[in-house]
């Protein structure tokens, strides 16, 4: 890959995973919810989740989609559904000091398969393949995935931080509520691109 190719993958690779989308909105509730220490398994399940998907699309699970084109509509479905309960399961997380034992953030293997049902994920994934490793030889894949690591590490911090700094100004039960409904709001409203193209 020339300096000029992968700067431009850099580029791309830091636009689309520092801009808000589901991963960023639930790392910072998670931030906000749980805490940096207890969100790190679910920032790890991103940072990870992303670049092996990057392979396996890469190295050809797209022909999948190709021989079945339902399985498009299939995805999609279970996406929204997934990204609905997501929402309301942040809309209802309880105050961190007043419910920790009720809630608990994403596991590191739930925020890796979640990547597998995410909108943003997708489009990110099938675009940075079909840009920097259209050859789709395994040296260029692996250049798209390790990118996406490096970035990675950088977003997942940033949101997850971001959330836990706004923690301190929702200090009561009531802020903490609103923060949820709103952040479970944003999450929803990521769909509309994917229900209304």
């Amino acid at each position: 890959m020339t300096f000029d190719l992968f700067a431009a993958l850099l580029t791309f690779a830091f636009v689309t995973v520092i801009t808000p989308g589901p991963n960023n909105l639930m790392l910072m509730a998670s931030g906000a919810n749980f805490g940096f220490r207890r969100t790190v398994p679910h920032m790890l399940g991103i940072g990870l989740g992303m670049p092996t998907m990057v392979v396996m699309v890469g190295i050809g699970i797209m022909q999948v989609f190709d021989h079945f084109p339902a399985s498009y509509t299939i995805l999609k479905v279970f996406s929204v559904a997934y990204l609905i309960w997501l929402a309301w399961k942040i809309a209802h997380a309880a105050p961190p000091k007043a419910g920790e034992a009720q809630g608990r953030p994403l596991s590191f293997l739930q925020a890796a398969a979640f990547q597998w049902v995410n909108p943003k994920a997708w489009t990110m994934v099938l675009s940075a393949v079909t840009l920097y490793a259209a050859s789709r030889d395994l040296p260029a894949v692996l250049w798209v995935a390790g990118t996406y690591v490096g970035v990675s590490c950088i977003s997942t911090t940033s949101w997850t931080v971001l959330g836990q700094q706004l923690s301190r100004f929702l200090g009561t039960p009531r802020a903490m509520r609103m923060f949820n409904w709103t952040m479970a709001a944003l999450l929803l409203a990521t769909l509309i691109p994917v229900l209304w193209p």
